[in-house]
């Protein structure tokens, strides 16, 4: 098996803390058409850098029943700006307009296969996986964009066609894991395509 989730994979449940205090699991986007899971944190320039860009993204789709759903897996031991509390903090300065949940133990990240931060996965209303990789080309500085796939790609679900490119490699910094470097990838994780 993959270390990563493959396209029409169903989406693992999960049952987290959200910054706003509330456990969710996979049940509470029921009504959402389609869900957009990202692993994300606080810190990574590549995350800071395309935030606004998600923000965009996730502005022009919710309107259309997508759901977006921000995950930190990483270590608090190994970046102490991933803590909750940072990400709560984080949540009210900036108000994205997604549920961002922490995921302490990082079974979720290991469920997934959450490579990078960030990382997007995109489930269709059945829950399965209809694109996984980047957000855009150039998630560090996004002047140099050329390309948002995960725009995209919810763009062909909402036209109801299917995803033109369902499958890029996320570009950002690696998920941290306890007990690990901070570069450490586990040995089965690879490039997506």
């Amino acid at each position: 098996m993959a270390f990563t989730l493959s396209i029409g994979d169903s989406a693992p449940d999960f049952q987290l803390k959200g910054t706003d205090g509330r456990l969710y699991g996979l049940g509470d986007f029921r009504e959402a058409k389609t869900l957009v899971v990202f692993f994300t944190c606080n810190h990574c320039p590549y995350v800071i850098g395309s935030d606004e860009v998600t923000r965009q993204t996730a502005e022009k789709y919710i309107p259309h029943g997508v759901a977006f759903v921000g995950i930190n897996s990483n270590s608090v031991n190994t970046n102490a700006d991933d803590s909750y509390e940072k990400m709560v903090e984080r949540m009210n300065e900036h108000r994205f307009p997604w549920t961002y949940l922490h995921d302490e133990t990082q079974e979720i990240a290991k469920a997934y296969g959450g490579l990078r931060t960030p990382h997007f996965y995109v489930f269709d209303e059945s829950r399965k996986l209809v694109y996984t990789g980047r957000g855009v080309d150039s998630p560090r500085d996004t002047s140099k964009m050329t390309i948002n796939d995960l725009d995209n790609a919810l763009g062909d679900i909402v036209a109801g066609r299917p995803v033109a490119v369902p499958l890029t490699n996320p570009i950002g910094c690696n998920v941290k894991w306890e007990g690990q470097d901070k570069h450490w990838m586990p040995a089965d994780a690879c490039d997506l395509v």
